[in-house]
């Protein structure tokens, strides 16, 4: 290869290097320019995110994602995902941003980023008082009800016995009206929402069973962009040293945020 050729090949590899990096920069700057940030939200997980008497999304993930919208100075476009889409709407650019109930773990991590957690958050097995189960191997031969690709559906996979028969649903309202129906002996659910089912169902005579997880909730944010990670990250330190967070959580779940990992 001759010199010239040499420095034009190297010249097109340094813009191809420029471009990328330039484009994994791009969704902060994409949202100031627009004025508008696109937040994925769950609209059937109660108190996190549901749909209003007033048919609007109501909830602490919603108050999240208005929070960031307001600090940034843009208009929120709130976009209703499932357990199931919501990173792939953020892998295709669908939302800017996932604040739907959204732990981390390490096959997550290698497809997306987290920001700091910004919620409580935990996962358990719920089944009849009168039900004995002090572990997980009392759950052999008995039916599961779990919503599809939601945590509590991996974690439970982890480490329930080969026996357990899973009868999985697409969303978390199917979910839990097969187990109110008495469709399935148990439910695998965070316990934000069992307590909303409880406490709406209280014929049902549930109470909680085993821990399946702690795990607070993050903010998903597309590989690479490490601007709009640290713009997120730089609202969610602001909120929880002003008591925002705590506050939010007080009203939402009844508890204060705590201590919430970074």
């Amino acid at each position: 290869m001759t010199p010239s050729k040499r420095l034009f090949t190297l010249g097109l590899a340094a813009a191809a290097l420029f471009a990328g990096a330039a484009h994994a920069q791009s969704a902060l700057d994409n949202v100031l320019k627009s004025k508008t940030l696109k937040v994925a939200i769950p609209t059937d997980y109660p108190p996190y995110g549901f749909v209003g008497t007033d048919m609007a999304p109501q909830g602490l993930d919603i108050d999240m994602a208005k929070l960031i919208a307001a600090k940034m100075g843009v208009k929120l476009e709130l976009v209703p995902v499932t357990s199931a889409n919501r990173i792939p709407y953020l892998q295709t650019k669908k939302a800017d941003l996932v604040i739907s109930t959204l732990g981390k773990n390490a096959e997550r991590e290698k497809v997306i980023d987290f920001s700091s957690a910004y919620a409580p958050f935990f996962q358990g097995v719920f089944a009849k008082k009168t039900m004995a189960v002090k572990d997980f191997n009392d759950l052999t031969g008995k039916t599961v009800a779990v919503t599809r690709g939601a945590m509590e559906d991996q974690e439970l996979n982890k480490v329930a016995p080969s026996g357990v028969d899973y009868r999985r649903f697409e969303d978390n309202n199917a979910t839990v009206a097969a187990y109110v129906a008495g469709q399935t002996q148990v439910i695998a659910m965070s316990g934000a929402v069992a307590a909303e089912m409880i406490r709406k169902n209280p014929q049902i005579n549930t109470e909680f069973k085993l821990l399946l997880k702690d795990s607070p909730c993050f903010v998903g944010i597309a590989k690479g962009e490490d601007a709009l990670k640290a713009k997120v990250n730089e609202i969610i330190a602001a909120a929880k040293k002003d008591g925002t967070l705590d506050k939010m959580s007080k009203q939402w779940l009844g508890k204060a945020a705590g201590d919430l990992p970074v």
